[in-house]
Parts: C-alpha cells; structure tokens; sequence
C-alpha cells in the first residue's frame, strides 16, 4: 500500500530541488534581471499562458493561484492590479515568489502547504479566480485537491486549469525516446520523464473524458488542448531556439492544428453548477 503522506514529502523535496523554471535564465537567481528573463523565456515557450490566463481581466479581483512555482504568473496577476493569495507545496518556491514580488513591489499573502489539505492552510473564502497552472498532476489524490478548491468557489468565481493530455505528442515522444514503443510502460516512463529533471514522484496524464471524471460536479465552460514543445533539447538547454528537423519546415497553421489534437496542455476552465 502507498504511503500517501510520504509520497506528498517526496513530491515536495522534488520540487524544493529544483523549482519549476528555475534554470530558465542563467543570471543570479533572485536578481531583477533574472526574474525579467525566466518570465520572458516561459511566455516565448508557452504563449498561450497569458491569453489563458487574462492577466488583465481580474484587476481590482481576488485571486488564488494554487502551485504559484517561483511567481511568473503570480507576479503578473498582482501587475495587473488582482489581489492574489498563492500556496505551493515546495517552500524553496515559494520563497523565491516571495522574493520576486518584494523585488517589483508588489504585494500579496504566500502560503505554505498541500492542496490536498488547503483549506487548513488557506483561510477559506470565495475568490473571482482559483488559478492552477500544470499542479494538481504532480499530486497524489488530484480528486481531494478538486473537492478542496471548491470551497474557495462562489457562484460567480471561475476556476482555470491546466493539466496534462494523455493523447499527445509529448507522451508519443516520451515513450519512443525513453521506453522503445513500450506502451505498457507508459505510466511510468511519463511519470519519470515529465519534468526538466527526471523522476518525478507523481505526474497523471488525463484524456477528455478522465478530466470531465475529475471535476463532476462542476460545469465545464471550455476545455481545449495546445502546446507543443518544437525546440531541439540539446540547444534549449544553452539557451538556443533551433526547432527540431521535423517541425522547422512545418507551415504555422499545420502546427497549430497538430496542437490542437495533440498539445501537452489541456487548458479547462470551469463553474460551480
């Protein structure tokens, strides 16, 4: 039998090793400078972040970023004008997003814990939006993370999540890379190479269908899949954007439609009924 407790523990030290982002500028982390470059690297990678998001529509609004990382949406959120409460479970993370927003001056309330238990972490009340970027797949019971965040809902909040596609090119390109065709070990090959950093303790991947399963009891309003990662590794990692061959001479529009079958990220966002 698992150990879900200790399984939380593990996914913690894996995220307090190396924060997510964390090595997306190679200047001093915590300097303003790099702070400017990991928010403009995630956003040239991921575009569709900000037009998910809508940084600018919940000015003057309460929101909670639930898995807030190192601050690069948080930070815009608060630029923005939205009041923002954020938790993460890795407190190195959490430290830094902290640091990030004292370093623009900005303000917000950071809060250390685990979604599955937020609200004995995270006073609760109804917030405009209840945020989660690529999180609740790293935790062990995502179905107790969904029941928590309801009790941050109202009628009029809208919850907006971002969790990994089951069918999609990253998984096809996990398992011919690391695993030889070996669809029977797809589980295990994705929960281990998901990441940056191999060997992640938890990472789920969802179809369609298994989404709508996560969060019964709440209205779906839009869910759509995008992102595709186009950029050879080996050139990535030293800070170089070379597409790999077979998307290089790929028209615009054929690649975004192989995203839209295929992306990485499925994009939701939902009511309470």
């Amino acid at each position: 039998m698992i150990d879900e407790r200790s399984l939380v523990e593990d996914v913690q030290i894996f995220w307090d090793r190396q924060p997510c982002n964390i090595r997306h500028s190679p200047h001093s982390v915590g300097t303003r400078q790099y702070f400017d470059e990991v928010e403009a690297r995630k956003y040239f990678v991921e575009p569709h972040i900000p037009d998910f998001a809508q940084f600018g529509r919940w000015q003057g609004r309460k929101v909670l970023e639930i898995g807030c990382g190192i601050g690069t949406d948080a930070v815009n959120f608060a630029r923005a004008g939205a009041q923002v409460t954020v938790i993460d479970l890795s407190e190195r993370s959490l430290n830094l997003c902290q640091e990030r927003f004292e370093r623009y001056g900005l303000t917000g309330r950071f809060f250390h814990g685990n979604v599955e238990e937020l609200s004995r972490v995270v006073p609760v009340e109804a917030y405009d939006l209840v945020y989660s970027f690529g999180v609740l797949h790293h935790t062990p019971r995502p179905e107790r993370a969904v029941e928590e965040i309801q009790k941050y809902l109202a009628p009029h909040s809208e919850l907006k999540l971002m969790l990994y596609s089951r069918w999609s090119w990253k998984t096809l390109w996990i398992i011919l890379t690391y695993g030889r065709g070996a669809w029977w070990r797809a589980d295990r090959l994705i929960r281990v190479y998901s990441e940056a950093q191999t060997g992640c303790p938890v990472t789920y991947v969802y179809s369609i269908r298994q989404i709508r399963r996560l969060l019964r009891g709440l209205t779906i309003l839009q869910m759509r899949k995008t992102h595709i990662f186009p950029y050879a590794i080996e050139k990535y990692v030293k800070y170089e954007y070379v597409r790999v061959w077979y998307f290089r001479w790929m028209p615009a529009s054929l690649f975004r439609g192989l995203e839209r079958f295929f992306g990485w990220h499925t994009l939701v966002v939902a009511k309470l009924p």
